[in-house]
């Protein structure tokens, strides 16, 4: 079952008076994709969603809903499915009647409504909930309530809005897993606005990253988080360290950066970045990809560093370190492994050319 469509937006630009919150975004959504467009407060996020939904008009480009403009239709002739933080669900209506709301102001036959309605509680595991009124059902039951009647009338698009802030951790993971599941299975195509990392890694096929009205990165979760394009979507998709240091040479794929306090280490580069020599770069890697090596020959690169901050965490121990001219790397070592991690201890760190990526030094630029 596919009921989604394609969705295009092309140029798109919104002021409120002089502020742009909406700077000149082209978006492409597949069939049945799921997208979580991720950023922090005041990045332009919602107010794209927004126009998305019809609730705001465009300054100026245009959206395409499976190659159809639908830029100067009305929010209620869009026919697309929400799904909000607050739920918003009707108190006075039983869970039957709250998803079946959208089928009876769209006209449908009363025998096609029951048989849609019992469809859409059993794939959200409500079945037996028909006759309970929503004070009567927990956080999580609500929201899968509300989910139902965003799609039991076959939208072309689902927006999700936050559709998780409401819920405490634990349920929210579990809700993050449902929800997936339950997109896959109906193939919908949505997108979902967050601030939440860890939501839009888990839920998503790909992740747009915005910041300041304009799209830094669209791309898959581990791409994201693997080979991140600037600085900004590198330190706001979870922990990084960024290397100062100058490429001083690149053969066949690999790079060759000398850092601020000489130490030469290698990294994997993409065929665009092969024309960087002598350009400052960051070396960008994740505190879980470095270990503490116990020799120059057990990793590719190694830098040598003293340990001046431990903090546990559970399941690792991170250790904050610092190179000779002050660089500061954190390294995440598993807790099972961490004894003689101490402070003022010398170590020696080690990672592979894989495990890292080189970024633009947009502060040298």
């Amino acid at each position: 079952m596919s009921i989604g469509d394609s969705l295009s937006v092309v140029n798109a630009t919104k002021y409120y008076k002089k502020y742009k919150a909406v700077d000149s975004v082209n978006l492409s959504v597949n069939k049945s994709e799921f997208l979580t467009i991720l950023g922090p407060s005041g990045s332009g996020k919602t107010s794209l969603l927004k126009l998305i939904a019809g609730f705001e008009e465009l300054s100026s480009g245009s959206i395409l809903l499976n190659t159809q403009d639908i830029t100067l239709k009305k929010a209620y002739e869009r026919n697309i499915g929400m799904l909000f933080q607050n739920y918003a669900l009707f108190p006075h209506m039983t869970v039957f009647e709250n998803v079946c709301y959208p089928l009876r102001i769209r006209k449908v036959p009363k025998d096609e409504v029951k048989k849609r309605v019992e469809e859409m509680l059993r794939l959200v595991h409500l079945e037996h909930f028909g006759e309970r009124y929503p004070k009567q059902l927990s956080g999580g039951q609500q929201q899968r309530v509300a989910l139902a009647r965003a799609i039991v009338f076959n939208p072309p698009l689902l927006l999700l809005d936050e559709p998780l802030g409401a819920l405490d951790k634990n349920l929210r993971q579990k809700m993050q897993i449902e929800i997936k599941h339950i997109q896959e299975k109906v193939g919908i195509t949505t997108i979902s606005v967050t601030h939440d990392q860890e939501e839009a890694l888990t839920m998503s096929d790909r992740i747009c990253v915005m910041n300041r009205g304009r799209i830094e990165q669209v791309d898959t979760p581990e791409n994201l988080y693997k080979r991140p394009k600037n600085r900004f979507v590198a330190e706001f998709i979870g922990e990084i360290n960024l290397i100062k240091g100058n490429v001083v040479g690149i053969e066949a794929s690999k790079a060759k950066l000398k850092t601020l306090d000489s130490q030469m280490v290698t990294v994997e580069v993409e065929n665009h970045q092969k024309d960087m020599k002598n350009t400052p770069m960051l070396l960008a890697v994740r505190p879980e990809n470095i270990q503490i090596a116990r020799d120059e020959s057990e990793f590719q690169n190694t830098l040598k560093a003293r340990v001046f901050e431990t903090v546990y965490v559970g399941e690792a121990v991170k250790a904050k370190t610092q190179t000779i001219t002050g660089q500061e790397i954190t390294v995440k070592i598993p807790s099972a492994i961490s004894d003689g991690i101490s402070c003022g201890k010398e170590v020696l760190l080690g990672w592979n050319d894989k495990d890292a990526s080189l970024i633009a030094d947009e502060a040298s630029v």
